[in-house]
C-alpha cells in the first residue's frame, strides 16, 4: 500500500497566499479545518492577487463561497463563481486572484493521490480537462463533508470523502465513467440496522466492512446509492433522533448530547440546526 502524506497542520498553499495578499491589502483570512492522513481542509478569503504561480502534489477540490475567483491554469484564464467547484490536478501550476474589488472566499480540500488511488481501485488518476465545474445536487451533497470546517474526520468519514472526490473526478474525466453494478443490499441493510440499533456507539470502519461484506470504498458508495445518504450522515440523524427523545423526556441539552454520543452540546447543536433548521433550544421551547 502506498504511504500517505501525514496529517500535519503545516499549510501547503495558505502560506503563499498570506505572504502574497496580506502585505498588499491586509485582508487575507485563512482557517485550517480538521484533517486526517491524506486529507487537509482550508477556508480562505482574499482581495486582489491572492497568490503567485505554484503547484501542489495533491488534488485540490474547492468551492467558491463569495465573489469571483480567477486563476490561470493550463494556459487559460479561469473564473469560478459562487457555488461553482474548481478542480486542480496534482503538479499543475496555477495562480489565484480576485475577479472583482470585493474579494473572494472559498473552501478547499486537499486529497493525497495515494488515498484516491485506493478509492479508484487501481485505475489511472482521472484528469479534469475543465477545472471549473457546476456540481449536481447529488455531487454537492456527497462532497459536503469534505468542505465541513467543523467536523473531525474518522476512518469512515475519510473513506466517504475519498470516494466522493474519486467519483467526482471520474464523472468529469473524459474517459472516467465508473461502471455500475448490483448493490449488495443485504449487507448494506445489516450495516444500516447496526448503526440504527446503537447510534451513540461509533463503529470502526473495519467492523462495518465485515458486516457489509464490502471494502470501505464500495461501502461508502453503495450505502449512499441504496439509502440516499452516507453511513456517517445516517448515524448523525439517528443520534439526533435520540436527542429529541431525551429532550421530550425532560433531559437537559448537554446531557442529551452526551447520551446520544456527541462530543459535547456545541457539536450536537451545530448538527441539530443543520438537520432541522433551528437550534435544539428553540425546538425544545416550541414543544407542546
Amino acid at each position: 500500500m502506498q504511504r500517505l502524506l501525514p496529517d500535519n497542520q503545516e499549510p501547503r498553499l495558505e502560506g503563499l497566499c498570506e505572504r502574497a495578499s496580506a502585505g498588499a491589502h491586509g485582508t487575507a483570512r485563512i482557517r485550517i479545518g480538521p484533517g486526517c492522513a491524506g486529507i487537509e481542509r482550508l477556508q480562505a478569503r482574499f482581495r486582489g492577487r491572492a497568490f503567485s504561480p505554484h503547484r501542489h502534489d495533491t488534488y485540490a477540490i474547492g468551492i467558491t463561497l463569495a465573489g469571483v475567483q480567477t486563476f490561470r491554469y493550463r494556459g487559460a484564464q479561469q473564473h469560478c463563481l459562487p457555488g461553482q467547484c474548481h478542480i486542480l490536478h496534482p503538479d499543475e501550476p496555477h495562480d489565484g486572484a480576485s475577479g472583482t474589488d470585493d474579494g473572494f472566499a472559498y473552501r478547499i480540500v486537499y486529497v493525497d493521490p495515494s488515498l484516491l488511488q485506493q478509492a479508484l481501485g487501481g485505475r489511472p488518476l482521472p484528469f479534469a480537462a475543465n477545472p471549473v465545474v457546476d456540481l449536481t445536487a447529488q455531487q454537492r451533497d456527497a462532497l459536503s463533508s469534505a468542505w465541513d470546517m467543523e467536523a473531525q474526520i474518522d476512518d469512515l468519514g475519510r473513506s466517504e470523502i475519498a470516494a466522493a472526490v474519486a467519483d467526482l473526478l471520474m464523472a468529469v474525466s473524459p474517459n472516467g465513467k465508473r461502471p455500475t453494478g448490483r448493490l449488495r443490499l443485504r449487507g448494506l441493510a445489516r450495516v444500516r440496522d447496526l448503526i440504527a440499533e446503537r447510534p451513540a456507539r461509533r463503529r470502526s470502519i473495519e467492523e462495518l466492512e465485515r458486516v457489509a461484506g464490502l471494502d470501505r470504498w464500495s461501502l461508502a458508495r453503495q450505502f449512499r446509492s441504496a439509502f440516499g445518504t452516507s453511513p456517517s450522515r445516517f448515524r448523525t440523524l439517528r443520534q439526533l433522533d435520540e436527542v429529541r427523545r431525551c429532550v421530550k423526556r425532560g433531559t437537559g441539552l448537554a446531557e442529551a448530547a452526551l447520551q446520544a454520543g456527541f462530543a459535547d452540546q456545541s457539536h450536537m447543536s451545530r448538527q441539530f440546526k443543520r438537520a432541522y433548521g433551528l437550534t435544539p433550544a428553540r425546538w425544545a421551547a416550541a414543544l407542546v
